[in-house]
């Protein structure tokens, strides 16, 4: 009988976890290839539910003959599975024995449980969002055209971002887009698809996807004059390269007293301080964006120190920032005070990572099962209750998520 029970539990919780895998968007995209590290054993141990992540190092390129050393500066952040999630469905013996069959506990239960895992842990993924300090396009503006959609691909060009990308996009921005595709000329496969399958596909280079759980970014109050307080506030890779999020402090000051003027995930430039491009550390002819990654709140004075990313760094082989900031730099915030925009992406796979292990069966697990695929897993442990006559199913999910390279990413919008 224990093994009748394995069994089917087993036929289950791989027909779940198809499932679930098949229904993921944004998370099927991500770096997955860190799983590996939670099942390895140090001394016989196991390592824990935190990984090191190395950032890859960088060089310049030296001229003439003479040789000259560079230290190998390889930074780090972690990856932590943190977040336990799960369903809990159950039948009574008459359901079981008179409503549910093979294909019924399919589409009656595995698919709407899966669907609700799936967009849970998508939602995880797509709210890294706040840690990418790159968007383009006007906040609130329906992406409608392919000149819209370009501006993201284009930027992601210029700060020398791998061309294997992804884009996930609102239902309104989806079907803006689409219309746009669908009113060129026909004949072509990707306007057929927009046309009559709704279907978007690979645009300049993106393969393009719709996500209802795309999320809205509200941005903070941001009043007053703000201003940079302080020259020459700069840091080195040696100091930046081992924080959790690649950042750096700005004191500011001119905000609005005693308000939350920034919400974690705010986009803002500061005035003369230029992106400079990754590879060859040349000037852009663009400020270069920086997130919040976390709230502030100016003092009585409107006084307020920002952590920001990425880390402002004006020499090197590291260099994100041509110059430092100014004096009495003007600070200019993205998005209208108070109001929300969704936060669709565009990205490099290795912007983000998911990471997902097999959990412990319990030793007082009676017929219970686990599952992986594609970087996912998945476990079953069923249950009874004789008090009331009812079976229960236990689906659970241990997960960990983290912006690795968030400038390998895009939040973009239409325009005006």
């Amino acid at each position: 009988m224990a093994n009748d029970i394995k069994k089917q539990s087993s036929v289950f919780t791989k027909e779940a976890l198809r499932i679930l895998e098949n229904t993921l968007v944004m998370t099927k995209k991500v770096h997955t290839d860190y799983n590996s590290e939670f099942s390895q054993k140090v001394n016989g141990m196991k390592k824990g539910d935190t990984v090191s992540v190395r950032r890859p190092a960088d060089f310049t390129v030296r001229t003439g003959a003479t040789r000259s050393n560079q230290d190998v500066e390889e930074g780090s952040t972690t990856i932590t599975m943190n977040s336990q999630i799960g369903v809990d469905v159950g039948f009574t013996s008459k359901e079981m024995t008179t409503d549910i069959d093979k294909s019924g506990v399919r589409d009656r239960v595995l698919k709407p449980a899966m669907i609700q895992l799936a967009d849970y842990i998508d939602r995880q993924i797509m709210d890294l969002y706040k840690y990418v300090p790159t968007w383009q396009g006007t906040p609130g503006q329906t992406i409608d055209a392919f000149t819209d959609f370009a501006k993201g691909p284009q930027r992601m060009d210029e700060l020398s971002v791998p061309t294997e990308r992804c884009g996930v996009l609102s239902p309104a921005d989806h079907w803006g887009l689409l219309g746009g595709q669908a009113a060129l000329q026909a004949s072509d496969k990707l306007v057929q698809d927009a046309y009559t399958m709704a279907r978007l596909g690979n645009i300049g280079g993106v393969d393009t996807y719709s996500a209802q759980n795309v999320p809205t970014h509200t941005v903070g109050a941001h009043g007053g004059t703000p201003l940079v307080n302080g020259a020459s506030q700069n840091d080195t890779y040696a100091t930046a390269k081992d924080t959790s999020n690649f950042t750096s402090s700005l004191v500011t000051d001119g905000w609005t007293a005693s308000a939350t003027v920034l919400k974690a995930g705010d986009v803002f430039t500061i005035a003369g301080v230029y992106a400079v491009n990754p590879v060859s550390k040349a000037k852009l002819p663009f400020l270069r964006q920086f997130t919040v990654t976390s709230d502030v709140t100016a003092d009585g004075s409107g006084n307020a120190t920002l952590t920001v990313s990425p880390a402002m760094i004006s020499s090197g082989a590291q260099a994100t920032i041509d110059s430092t900031p100014a004096d009495n730099a003007a600070i200019t915030v993205m998005g209208a005070a108070s109001t929300g925009y969704r936060q669709n992406m565009i990205f490099h796979k290795n912007a983000f990572a998911f990471v997902s292990a097999p959990m412990e069966m319990p030793a007082s697990a009676y017929g219970g099962t686990r599952e992986s695929y594609k970087g996912i897993s998945l476990r079953l442990i069923p249950g009874y209750d004789h008090t009331n006559d009812i079976e229960s199913w236990r689906f659970d999910v241990l997960f960990g998520t983290k912006a690795i390279d968030p400038r390998l990413a895009c939040r973009l919008s239409g325009t005006a």
